[in-house]
């Protein structure tokens, strides 16, 4: 009778261990594929995110403004301001770089894009060799003059992390054949579009 329970109670520990594996395997799987994109240089995890701490910075950045534009450009400013400095190993978190008040084009690009999401002002990252920005679509006369990347029927401007005091709309410094993919880091989602200018 007790070797029957025995075996019992080990046949149990036996099915629990097994869902247990198959559960954080599916999981793991799962944050793989939120977190990583192929691109044509191999394998690119982001690191994203909103919380309330990067949602209330995000806030008290913006108090004063009254168009998205100021918002796009108070948030640039900010984070052009940090400090740049190579991490040589995996990209930090938002909230690390503010802690750290240092980072590399990952690290501040993360960061100024989570702000962004957070205020619910869409933005991708641009994936070139060794190098990463954002980008934004905004409509406001003041930007008339500016470049930007058009992809298809609709006009982006670029946000360059790393360039201390730099403007909405800053120079593509790549060719378009450079560019590996536009992402949408929070679906981690390729965006498609069939034609690429960088145009007035």
């Amino acid at each position: 009778m007790q070797s029957k329970i025995a075996k019992n109670i080990s046949l149990f520990i036996i099915v629990v261990a097994f869902i247990s594996f198959i559960y954080v395997t599916v999981k793991s799987i799962e944050i793989a594929n939120r977190t990583q994109i192929s691109t044509n240089d191999g394998i690119y995890s982001n690191h994203v995110k909103t919380s309330q701490e990067i949602h209330g910075k995000a806030l008290i950045l913006v108090e004063t403004c009254e168009s998205e534009l100021c918002k796009v450009q108070n948030i640039l400013d900010y984070v052009t301001h940090i400090p740049y400095k190579i991490n040589h190993f995996k990209a930090h978190s938002p909230q690390k770089t503010i802690q750290n008040n240092y980072g590399d084009c990952d690290d501040k690009s993360n960061l100024l894009i989570s702000m962004l999401h957070a205020l619910d002002i869409e933005a991708y990252f641009v994936l070139v060799p060794k190098h990463i920005f954002v980008i934004v679509p905004l409509v406001d006369k003041r930007l008339s003059q500016q470049k930007g990347l058009w992809l298809d029927e609709k006009k982006y401007f670029i946000l360059e992390s790393t360039a201390k005091g730099s403007s909405i709309g800053y120079p593509l410094h790549y060719e378009l054949s450079q560019i590996n993919t536009i992402v949408d880091p929070f679906s981690n989602q390729k965006i498609e579009y069939e034609q690429l200018e960088y145009k007035l």
